[in-house]
């Protein structure tokens, strides 16, 4: 049974949502900010990640008509790396200050790298599996293949999969260390749901997760992404999302050129921006590739992520049967 990604959610700061991304320049509505998007009770006391978090998956549950659903059995992956880092180092600057005993056993649990994938499940009372990847530049991808490998493994029918980097002071600052200029601030959330569940309820499909492939180069992730649907995909590849040759690919993106690094939210990034170009085209019998990792501007040189995403347009279902 295929997972189809059929909502995606943008809290990113400057940005109005995927369009923007898409077709530079346009007018696609005002764009986010934080302080003025992002508002209500709760809020006060969560870190920056978690704010922004909770923002794209409300957008992200809205767009999937899912908000006032029943999600009791959903699951929310988060792939974040610099996430509550803030919080971290607040409390680390408090204990060398006035020692422990300043510190607010209710506030611990925030120092918890899993607090906002925690916090989004209680916003919206999402009671399956719930994790957080911090695996580098990669991170992202492995995040929508887990909600896809929780689907199949038929642990939940639908997904929240958020990739969120906050600016903050100490994330600011090991970001110019290690020589950048520029950085995301923001997130953004796909709702992926089993083909079952998405077909029964009526859903709009924006895509279909078809492959993914982990390795430490990039050509050999790409191609394991590819092979899973067969090498015919490769052809009809229309959009490579990441940096890399693009003399193979009719349109390549590099997202970090635009919003400088991404990080762990750069996956889940690629395949919003993937799912919503392969929206815009119903008919198109196309694919998208997204690529992350390996040597970056983010000075990192380990593993490399793949995913493939295709249009829902023509394919078959992995039971054979139809999937529209």
């Amino acid at each position: 049974m295929s997972a189809m990604i059929t909502g995606t959610g943008w809290a990113i700061t400057g940005l109005a949502g995927g369009a923007d991304l898409l077709a530079p320049g346009s007018d696609n509505g005002p764009a986010f900010e934080p302080d003025r998007d992002i508002t209500g009770r709760g809020l006060r006391h969560k870190d920056r990640a978690s704010r922004l978090a909770l923002g794209a998956a409300e957008r992200a549950l809205r767009t999937a008509g899912l908000l006032d659903a029943d999600l009791d059995t959903a699951a929310v992956v988060v792939s974040s790396n610099f996430g509550n880092l803030d919080t971290v180092c607040d409390f680390v600057d408090t204990i060398d200050a006035d020692t422990v005993t300043e510190i607010s056993p209710i506030r611990v649990p925030h120092m918890s790298s899993n607090v906002t994938a925690c916090w989004v499940a209680l916003a919206h009372g999402l009671r399956g599996p719930n994790l957080t990847l911090c695996s580098g530049t990669p991170s992202g991808l492995d995040a929508v293949a887990w909600a896809r490998a929780l689907i199949a493994a038929g642990r939940t029918e639908v997904a929240l999969v958020i990739g969120v980097e906050p600016d903050t002071a100490p994330v600011a600052r090991l970001h110019r260390e290690s020589g950048a200029d520029r950085w995301l601030d923001g997130a953004v959330a796909l709702v992926v749901e089993s083909s079952g569940h998405a077909r029964a309820r009526g859903a709009v499909v924006y895509a279909v997760i078809r492959g993914y492939g982990r390795t430490l180069d990039s050509e050999s992730a790409v191609r394991a992404a590819l092979s899973e649907p067969g090498p015919e995909s490769c052809a009809r590849v229309g959009l490579r999302l990441g940096a890399g040759p693009s003399d193979a690919y009719p349109r390549t993106l590099d997202l970090t050129a635009r919003l400088g690094r991404c990080s762990g939210a750069l996956g889940v990034l690629q395949c919003a921006v993937g799912a919503e170009y392969l929206s815009a085209e119903p008919a198109l019998d196309a694919a998208v590739l997204a690529v992350a990792g390996g040597p970056d501007n983010e000075g990192e040189a380990g593993a490399v992520a793949a995913v493939l995403l295709e249009s829902l347009c023509g394919r078959k279902d992995s039971d054979g049967g139809p999937e529209s």
